[in-house]
């Protein structure tokens, strides 16, 4: 059955899949089950799978509505494709690893429907694999530092916390997960939804910084649990999201960052990735640091294509500076000062 064609729910549950039909097979049941049918749509977009992920859909879920691409536009676009074809007030951007739990979407859209400045909502993101600890891909909500470097509330870097009740209470945040992201749809298309160039990774904390600066707001949402496994699709050591990462990462401050701060942090930030690629190589890691490299030359190539896109989201920009910036070096404070936890960076 085509989306298009469904009846007009307040919800969309958006997963998007690539070959991950075994995915598909062990976390859509939960999904459906938790998910309440009379206020929310569950929409598979493929992005071209050729593991016989759509016949398995069609056959064993025959309630989960199917997009489907001819071919992989990744996660940015290939969100934005599905999101363009659903007509539902909320759409939910949800990772096919992700288990959810019981009334999962409850508080998410609650917060939505109370405050129209709120734009996406993110659960409490724990641990599959360990569920007392928080996980990495977005724990308690994203913060970032004035240098660009994203980091969350439970998880500096690598060193994630234990949930341990400490973070029990709603609050605003910088960014989203893009493992789970309840987001208000017209808020998403106003501020051009994902960057298509980005393909995949910190394409979320892109779009969240330009909501923010143009008066939106993020929440976390404490009592919206959920579990993800984190590094389905790509492994936490892949070169190639070292690439995405750190091409990404200076793209989006490129984008973002106001005029009287771009030209000291993009002078620092080039001897960070360096001394990060040194890292690489005194570690045997060279594929990775030849991914530094290849990453600092696509983001010189791109830099002049994205000047109107600055442009754009500065005019736009009335929340300045944001609130849920860290106005120091994360960096600096976790290896010099062993500040390691969310409560310790803010003291």
């Amino acid at each position: 059955m085509n989306i298009t064609e469904s009846v007009r729910k307040k919800v969309a549950v958006v997963i998007l899949n690539w070959n991950g039909r075994a995915l598909m097979e062990k976390f859509l049941p939960r999904v459906i089950a938790c998910t309440p049918p009379e206020e929310a749509d569950i929409v598979v977009a493929d992005n071209g799978s050729d593991d016989g992920s759509v016949a398995m859909l069609r056959e064993k879920f025959p309630s989960v509505r199917i997009v489907a691409f001819s071919r992989n536009y990744g996660f940015a676009e290939g969100y934005n494709r599905a999101v363009s074809e659903v007509e539902a007030d909320y759409i939910v951007l949800l990772n096919s690893d992700v288990e959810v739990t019981p009334h999962w979407l409850d508080e998410p859209v609650g917060m939505l429907d109370g405050d129209a400045t709120v734009a996406g909502v993110q659960p409490r993101i724990l641990d599959f694999k360990d569920r007392r600890r928080f996980e990495y891909a977005g724990a308690a909500g994203g913060w970032i530092d004035c240098y660009g470097y994203p980091f969350c509330r439970g998880r500096v870097l690598h060193v994630v916390e234990e949930d341990t009740g400490q973070y029990d209470t709603p609050a605003d945040i910088f960014w989203v997960s893009g493992a789970c992201a309840v987001m208000r749809r017209a808020a998403y298309l106003e501020a051009g939804g994902l960057d298509a160039e980005f393909f995949a990774h910190q394409e979320e904390i892109d779009l969240c910084w330009r909501l923010r600066a143009r008066g939106y707001r993020l929440r976390y949402a404490p009592g919206s649990v959920v579990y993800h496994v984190g590094g389905a699709t790509l492994r936490m050591e892949s070169p190639h999201k070292t690439f995405l990462n750190f091409r990404n990462n200076l793209l989006m401050i490129y984008k973002n960052m106001p005029d009287r701060e771009l030209a000291g942090v993009m002078r620092l930030r080039f001897w960070l990735d360096g001394l990060a690629m040194l890292h690489f190589l005194l570690t045997g890691q060279f594929a990775s640091a030849g991914a530094v490299i290849r990453a600092r030359r696509e983001y010189a190539k791109k830099k002049r294509a994205y000047q109107s896109v600055r442009r754009e989201n500065l005019a736009l920009t009335v929340v300045d500076p944001i609130p849920e910036m860290l106005r120091k070096s994360m960096l600096l404070s976790f290896y010099l000062k062993r500040k390691d936890t969310f409560a310790k960076l803010m003291s």
